[in-house]
């Protein structure tokens, strides 16, 4: 009972923490200057589309304009202003990174404290939690781009496909780790101590295991939500992402090369800077939060 109770104090104890009402300290661990450039990039994505120059689908002018007083950002080589796709490509970039980075996290979550729990088991369960645990290695092992591209070119090229797509590519990471966490939590002695005082298996799972084997995949939401956002525009480079003139950095990307390749740099080295800045930006904040929240 008491190593119970001390797990569960522990658990309640993290959660504070990690919400930052446990103590004011949070804040003052908090570095303020490295959550500034995952603001601009969050405020961009909010007002940005509403506050552009031009429309971002339409021809704005003459292609491969140089940047100037009329066009901020140039033009690309068929017309488009690129200040105004960069911009409405931020928030489309940022929506379908963060919604890959909650479902593959959530489905990983899941799916590693399912495995974990009963891949030791005997019978139909045990087989079945071990044959799922393979099977996500064997899914980690395949190139992501190559799965990406498998998967769009079978359910079409839509914002919806992506999230499911790069989730379903990026989930087995955060099962893995998940899975790990729980095989180790598994073999602390407040699990023995809960069962002997009478918690059934899925309750201990839920209120012991769940918590602890949890963290490391919300300290891992920063790595993928980077990579959904590289994978999201490697897609859109290669013609497999959204159809253009859809705004995206990716196919921004792809439209500027040729342009890039006799010296007109612009139209594809600003969305490749806008893709550098956001993972940068938000791997800052990731960090500034886990470290204030220790």
């Amino acid at each position: 009972m008491t190593g119970s109770v001390g797990a569960r104090a522990d658990k309640i104890a993290w959660v504070a923490r990690a919400s930052g009402r446990s103590t004011p300290g949070f804040w003052r661990r908090f570095r303020w200057p490295r959550l500034a450039p995952a603001a601009l990039l969050l405020v961009m994505g909010a007002i940005g589309p509403s506050i552009v120059r031009y429309n971002p689908v339409r021809i704005a002018g003459p292609g491969s304009i140089a940047p100037g007083a009329e066009f901020w950002m140039g033009t690309d080589p068929t017309g488009l202003d690129v200040y105004s796709q960069l911009v409405a490509a931020t928030r489309l970039n940022l929506a379908i990174a963060t919604l890959v980075a909650l479902l593959s996290t959530a489905s990983g979550i899941v799916l590693g404290l399912l495995i974990g729990m009963n891949e030791s088991r005997t019978g139909p369960i045990g087989l079945a939690a071990r044959g799922i645990a393979r099977f996500v290695d064997f899914a980690q092992a395949v190139p992501a781009i190559v799965v990406g591209l498998v998967l769009v070119s079978f359910f079409g090229a839509s914002a919806t496909t992506l999230v499911v797509a790069i989730a379903a590519i990026l989930a087995p990471i955060q099962t893995r780790i998940v899975r790990v966490e729980v095989l180790r939590v598994r073999s602390e002695a407040f699990l023995d101590a809960a069962r002997m005082a009478g918690t059934g298996e899925f309750a201990l799972a839920l209120q012991h295991v769940l918590p602890n084997a949890a963290r490391p995949a919300v300290a891992n939401i920063a790595f993928i939500f980077g990579v959904s956002i590289i994978l999201t525009a490697a897609l859109g480079f290669l013609g497999a992402g959204l159809p253009p003139p859809t705004p995206e950095w990716g196919s921004m990307i792809a439209r500027g090369a040729t342009d890039a390749a006799v010296g007109r740099w612009w139209s594809a080295s600003f969305p490749f800077l806008a893709l550098i800045f956001s993972v940068v930006a938000m791997s800052l904040a990731f960090t500034a939060w886990r470290r204030a929240a220790r």
